[in-house]
């Protein structure tokens, strides 16, 4: 294994057209008894983090973790109708994935604010889930900050195709927060301007590489394999 490359899901592979707020909305509707008055804050964070804050905000106790993981998943898998109907796979994702999968010594997977449950449906709402070993991956149920994730993925790699900490990992994202969990971790990091976030934004959290998208194929295996010669 030469290469582990890591993929954001939402504004970088996927457009989820607000679903994923819905998603979070409904969740804390069955949790709370009542409709959220402010929408959920994402960019970047981990599910875990994401609905701690809505409960603060709005004044609610905290339920426990397995409560609150039963009902993102429940909400995740009745909106996968309409994330089909609404959102999208970003330009370029589809090939991407195909082409870093088609390389015999790297691991594709993801690393994710989504709980695994919505990032299977997230990913599968466009056939894009059999194009990485989502058995692998990092998620929102398995930290609060974003950089604890590098750590819980490499431990599943390590454990199912071996390898050592020598082994570099690209995290590939469209928030400072991806750029910022690469650079606390030691990865390397392709931001992608496809989400919120401009290139300026996140070449200044400290992106090297900045591409717009992920539409040219070309461009991003370049990037990631200049990664697995370092």
């Amino acid at each position: 294994m030469h290469l582990i490359v890591l993929w954001d899901i939402d504004h970088t592979l996927i457009d989820n057209a607000g679903v994923s707020k819905e998603i979070y909305a409904a969740a804390f509707t069955a949790l709370a008894g009542f409709p959220p008055a402010q929408a959920a804050r994402t960019e970047g964070r981990t599910d875990r983090s994401v609905m701690r804050d809505m409960f603060l905000r709005h004044g609610v106790p905290e339920p426990g973790w397995t409560d609150v993981e039963a009902a993102l998943t429940q909400a995740g898998q009745e909106m996968f109708g309409e994330l089909q109907k609404r959102g999208r796979a970003l330009p370029g994702a589809r090939d991407a994935l195909k082409r870093v999968a088609e390389q015999d010594t790297w691991v594709s997977s993801v690393l994710t604010g989504n709980i695994a449950p919505n990032a299977g449906v997230k990913l599968g709402a466009f056939d894009l889930d059999s194009l990485v070993d989502l058995t692998v991956g990092a998620y929102g149920a398995d930290a609060l900050q974003r950089p604890d994730l590098v750590d819980v993925s490499r431990e599943r790699i390590r454990r199912r195709y071996g390898g050592g900490e020598d082994v570099p990992v690209v995290l590939v994202g469209d928030t400072p927060r991806d750029v910022e969990a690469a650079l606390a971790t030691g990865c390397h990091v392709v931001g992608v301007s496809s989400g919120i976030h401009s290139r300026d934004e996140l070449s200044a959290a400290g992106a090297p590489v900045v591409l717009p998208d992920l539409s040219d194929t070309a461009e991003v295996l370049v990037h990631l394999g200049a990664a697995a010669a370092s």
